[in-house]
């Protein structure tokens, strides 16, 4: 039987692809490419690299953020008309964190059946190594470029009680991390994954006020596509008050005081020990004179 007729015409076909290593493309993600009429590709090009690994020529579609809302409805039409196609983005699974999701709704729109073809993504990939609870998370995609933005987001997950997972760029993983320990201090654990399936391949779990430091140790650290998954809040509101009530603490001493003195009344005021107070104060509020 050829490959094209283990498809069923006129199907979507949303298709993982590797997110690094090209050993991770399943041998029903190959057979689904080789068999659609075309592929819808966020970039040609690395999709074009990808499939001539394979020995596979289909024509593609270049569908990204920029005219999936103005091609869908083109490429509903050649669904209509019984072709079989496939979407596929520049790495892991289509629509998390990438393009895709207005074809997949015009699709769904119109009727027509929409079939997964699972394989990597880096969202469940960094879950599985973190060794943070896994039972629930939410997925936060990328974080704003804007500091003040980012703050905000970050301020506003604060009480979030589920593992969270967050992308970020190389060129913003430094910031982000000074920002998440702003937010979160020393409470709360974080695995940084960086590179994953590749050869240069990292993760490490540590607490959120360490981040920062780690990455600056070695530049080679910032190098990469990087997934961040943080720890929930405590479960005890207790708890959560206590981190929220000494960064408020924090906060007002830092207008007067520099860091060092803040973090030292700060821990008298709260009972809080006073390094990750003073890690906090220096994210809050950076101090050379501290």
């Amino acid at each position: 039987m050829s490959t094209v007729n283990l498809l069923s015409a006129g199907t979507l076909y949303v298709v993982a692809t590797p997110i690094g290593n090209l050993g991770d493309l399943s041998p029903r993600a190959q057979q689904t490419l080789a068999g659609v009429a075309a592929i819808c590709a966020e970039d040609t090009r690395t999709t074009g690299v990808l499939l001539a690994h394979f020995g596979i020529s289909r024509p593609m579609i270049a569908l990204h953020d920029h005219n999936e809302d103005r091609i869908a409805a083109q490429l509903v039409a050649r669904l209509q008309q019984g072709e079989a196609l496939a979407l596929v983005s520049d790495a892991g699974t289509p629509l998390v964190s990438d393009p895709g999701y207005a074809l997949v709704r015009a699709a769904r729109d119109a009727g027509l059946p929409v079939c997964a073809v699972p394989g990597p993504c880096a969202v469940t990939a960094a879950l599985s190594v973190a060794g943070l609870p896994t039972n629930e998370f939410v997925f936060a995609g990328f974080l704003p470029h804007k500091r003040n933005e980012r703050i905000k987001r970050l301020r506003a997950l604060a009480l979030e009680p589920r593992t969270m997972v967050f992308y970020e760029s190389p060129h913003r993983i430094v910031e982000s991390a000074e920002d998440f320990a702003a937010v979160f201090g020393s409470q709360r654990r974080i695995c940084v994954a960086r590179e994953l399936t590749k050869r240069f391949e990292q993760s490490l779990r540590l607490n959120v006020s360490e981040l920062p430091a780690w990455l600056k140790a070695d530049e080679n650290r910032q190098r990469g596509e990087f997934v961040l998954v943080l720890e929930g809040a405590p479960e005890h509101e207790d708890d959560v008050r206590s981190v929220n009530d000494s960064r408020r603490v924090l906060e007002i001493l830092l207008r007067e005081l520099p860091a060092s003195r803040a973090a030292r009344v700060a821990a008298e005021i709260t009972g809080e020990k006073r390094g990750p107070l003073y890690d906090l104060a220096q994210q809050i509020k950076p101090n050379p004179e501290g």
